[in-house]
């Protein structure tokens, strides 16, 4: 029988904090703004939680640009995917656990047009089975039913169990474990200390998705941990859409 891996996309499968910052620099010259403009867009960003769309709100109404929120936010979703990269190591540990048998999704919360792009312009597309993004199933992490489609796109389900593996404790690891998935938490890079987290514990904790794929080859037992986090966790409750 063969396993099911799902993966976050953002600053999981993607490194989206990179492509983030790569987007803010182009944004500030592009509409003739200083470095004080583009610390603002970088500490906006690390804040804020949710759909993006009232991002862009906040950012039209602090530069005065001329331009309605929804044709900056139309336009950043265009350029991230062309920002869009993955570690060479994750990649080819991803082609790894594809030859070792592996299916393997993408579960992403996002805008479909923004989320595909970067699937599509990495090459993610040609290394997985299938992808679930919650823009177009109506559907959002950490809500079960997104895993459910998303290994049902894989052409298996949930019933033949699998892991979850992502960088928020919320979305992916309390999510994951809903849908009755084994969890894999990719500890964040980019992100300050947040509010403490009282949800269950991941099976296992990393810090890169080799990593992690390792985890899964070797088919480790899980960690011996309490079953809830609690105290200080580097994530936040709800990641953007990003």
């Amino acid at each position: 029988m063969r396993q099911l891996a799902l993966f976050d996309l953002d600053d999981t499968l993607v490194d989206r904090r990179a492509a983030f910052n790569a987007w803010a620099e182009e944004f500030v010259v592009t509409h003739r703004l200083d470095d004080e403009a583009l610390a603002f867009l970088r500490l906006a960003d690390t804040h804020h939680s949710g759909p993006m769309d009232s991002f862009f709100v906040t950012v039209s109404e602090t530069f005065d640009l001329g331009q309605p929120p929804e044709r900056l936010w139309a336009q950043y979703r265009r350029r991230m995917p062309e920002l869009a990269s993955c570690d060479p190591g994750d990649v080819d540990a991803l082609g790894q656990l594809r030859q070792a048998g592996w299916r393997i999704g993408i579960v992403t919360n996002g805008m479909t047009d923004n989320q595909l792009g970067k699937i599509r312009n990495t090459g993610l597309d040609r290394l997985v089975d299938g992808w679930c993004i919650s823009g177009e199933v109506g559907v959002r992490k950490p809500d079960p039913e997104i895993f459910r489609l998303a290994a049902q796109r894989c052409g298996t389900s949930l019933d033949r169990g699998g892991a979850m593996i992502g960088d928020n404790l919320v979305l992916d690891v309390a999510g994951g474990r809903a849908a009755g998935l084994r969890t894999i938490w990719l500890r964040p890079r980019h992100r300050p200390a947040s509010r403490s987290f009282a949800g269950p514990a991941p099976d296992f904790t990393v810090d890169s998705v080799a990593e992690a794929v390792e985890v899964l080859l070797r088919g480790h037992q899980p960690e011996q941990s309490p079953s809830r986090i609690g105290g200080p966790s580097r994530h936040r409750p709800e990641s953007a859409d990003q």
